[in-house]
């Protein structure tokens, strides 16, 4: 009897916790929500009128490029730019400076365009530079080998796309192995030869992506690791204008730690596979994107799993910067629905900030809160649900 109430106790202590947590992560999210809403007061203020964004524009460019800014042009947000004979890499430089200018909605390279005929262009429509043989330049990328940047953006909310991260999670519902978990990230999208198609500003590029994913009970004497899995695959990326595509092929596998294994019992499952997926990507004005895709897996272990899976989402990288800091809010939501658990929607979701004038070997360092329920992303966990709040450091390209 007394074994009966203590398990009926233990059970409501342990509703009444996840309740209490839950209800902390409704607040904390209604907090940041709050405070991203009241913050664009602050930087939509920095959204000047045209002939600031001209000063601002020739004062960055003065001091690195030899260009002739009297050509400079900026009408309803949007920059013109003669170029001259810049070399590609440049070119990229200059296009990504004049982008994060706040007020700025969209670049526009020129080659060889005189001043007079620049002051009668007629106002650019939309961000996106028509592609033509002529002299507009759109947003072209280095081309050769190992060339800088990324032709298909990073996905910022997605669990297993490859980068360097750090972050720690609270289990406010059911977890994998503890209450209080570490997960790291070691990986990166190395494009190795890019090109254009013919004359055309279209582009395409191939390379290597890779990632170490690993996930740590904290709540264990020795912090456990619970999992690892490696994901590596060959890829292709073709961007035309603010469309984008990814299609890679893939190798996934999935290892439980030793420490976990001895102190659990587990029966391991030697989860290997390989796939092929597709995602398409369409950048919309004011920093917004959207994009979706799917695939599927071959030569799979277990051959029960079930190969079909689609992947959609919305990111937010805000054009503007805030006033009083070099950093700028993001926001973003991944879904994926996999044939597996019954086409459950997983949702993943962050929003941070963006420091860009803090950069390790290139990549901008990001700080973000975190938020996942569905089917755990861990490997070996697949068919496991799973809910947790964390916050973590990011660094992309």
């Amino acid at each position: 009897m007394t074994e009966k109430l203590l398990s009926l106790y233990d059970d409501k202590y342990r509703q009444k916790n996840i309740m209490a947590k839950m209800m902390r992560a409704v607040r904390f999210f209604t907090l940041l929500g709050i405070a991203l809403f009241l913050s664009f007061p602050i930087y939509s203020d920095v959204i000047p009128d045209d002939s600031y964004i001209a000063g601002y524009a020739t004062g960055m460019l003065k001091r690195d490029f030899q260009l002739d800014l009297s050509s400079l042009v900026v009408r309803n947000g949007v920059i013109t730019l003669p170029v001259g004979n810049l070399s590609p890499e440049d070119r990229a430089q200059v296009q990504q400076m004049l982008s994060e200018i706040p007020g700025v909605t969209g670049v526009e390279l020129v080659e060889g365009v005189p001043q007079q005929e620049l002051a009668v262009l007629p106002p650019p429509a939309k961000q996106e530079t028509p592609i033509t043989p002529s002299g507009k330049v759109a947003e072209v990328f280095p081309t050769g080998f190992l060339p800088t940047g990324h032709l298909f953006l990073p996905l910022l909310a997605d669990p297993r796309w490859a980068h360097f991260s750090a972050s720690y999670r609270n289990y406010v519902g059911a977890d994998i192995d503890g209450e209080n978990n570490g997960a790291v990230s070691f990986g990166e999208t190395i494009p190795f030869y890019r090109a254009n198609l013919g004359q055309t500003t279209i582009q395409w590029e191939a390379g290597l992506q890779a990632g170490v994913f690993s996930d740590f009970n904290l709540d264990a004497k020795s912090s456990d690791l619970i999992n690892t899995d490696f994901i590596a695959s060959v890829y292709s990326s073709m961007r035309m204008g603010q469309l984008s595509a990814f299609a890679r092929i893939f190798h996934q596998s999935s290892h439980l730690g030793d420490e976990f294994l001895l102190r659990t019992r587990l029966e391991r499952v030697n989860l290997s596979y390989e796939g092929a997926d597709l995602k398409l990507s369409y950048e919309l004005p004011y920093g917004i994107r959207v994009y979706g895709g799917g695939g599927g897996i071959f030569h799979k272990h277990p051959s029960t799993i079930k190969p079909w899976s689609i992947q959609y989402g919305l990111e937010f990288r805000s054009p503007w910067r805030l006033d009083f800091a070099a950093m700028r809010p993001l926001l973003a939501v991944d879904l994926k629905n996999h044939q597996q658990n019954d086409w459950n929607v997983d949702v993943s979701a962050r929003a941070g900030f963006q420091f860009d004038t803090h950069q390790i070997f290139g990549r901008k360092l990001q700080f973000m809160i975190e938020y996942f329920n569905g089917n755990s992303p861990t490997g070996q966990f697949y068919k496991e649900k799973a809910e947790y709040l964390g916050i973590g450091a990011h660094y992309h390209f």
